[in-house]
């Protein structure tokens, strides 16, 4: 098993699969809790390896299990959420840079250039910022109905700031007059 971080290439062995296993110090959790805009970051781990496919391609399977914790969308109170979730990337020796500057990519594009160094730290935070959750909401928060109005003047509801809200009583008003 590896901790040896990037992996270069041209010592991989082409006959064997690279095992490795990533467990980042304080130091790099810090950094990827700043960078990644979290609360907090534990349990980071990057288990896998590192296999040829064919005669000049590498693929890479890992696991990935994380312990983050983020804001919550509705009370910004903390949600914690453990992430455990397979990684799996294909570097390709072959590989077209799209040459138009808008281009549509794959659902599963799981696919990059190869280049002389297979860097593990680097899939693995951009595999967690993937992972984590878009809108961590803490168990049964809900928002509640906020009115903002001038003293003395009536409150308007959700209902009367739509708008369609007046299109539809106007449609049903005039069904009545036919």
């Amino acid at each position: 098993m590896t901790e040896t971080n990037p992996l270069r290439v041209a010592d991989l062995p082409q006959n064997a699969p690279t095992p490795f296993e990533l467990r980042p110090g304080t130091t790099e959790l810090e950094r990827l809790k700043r960078d990644l805009d979290l609360l907090g970051l534990r349990k980071l781990s990057f288990v896998g390896n590192v296999r040829t496919q064919g005669k000049r391609d590498w693929v890479l399977n890992a696991k990935l299990g994380a312990t983050v914790t983020q804001p919550c969308v509705v009370t910004l109170e903390p949600v914690t959420t453990r992430i455990e979730t397979p990684v799996h990337r294909v570097f390709l020796a072959e590989w077209d840079e799209p040459d138009e500057p808008e281009f549509e990519m794959p659902e599963d594009d799981d696919t990059e250039a190869l280049g002389p160094y297979i860097d593990l730290a680097t899939v693995m935070a951009e595999a967690l910022s993937l992972a984590l959750p878009q809108y961590p909401r803490k168990k049964d928060a809900a928002l509640g109905q906020s009115s903002f109005t001038e003293p003395g003047k009536q409150v308007m509801s959700d209902e009367e700031v739509k708008p369609f809200a007046g299109l539809a009583s106007l449609r049903d008003a005039l069904k009545k007059d036919e």
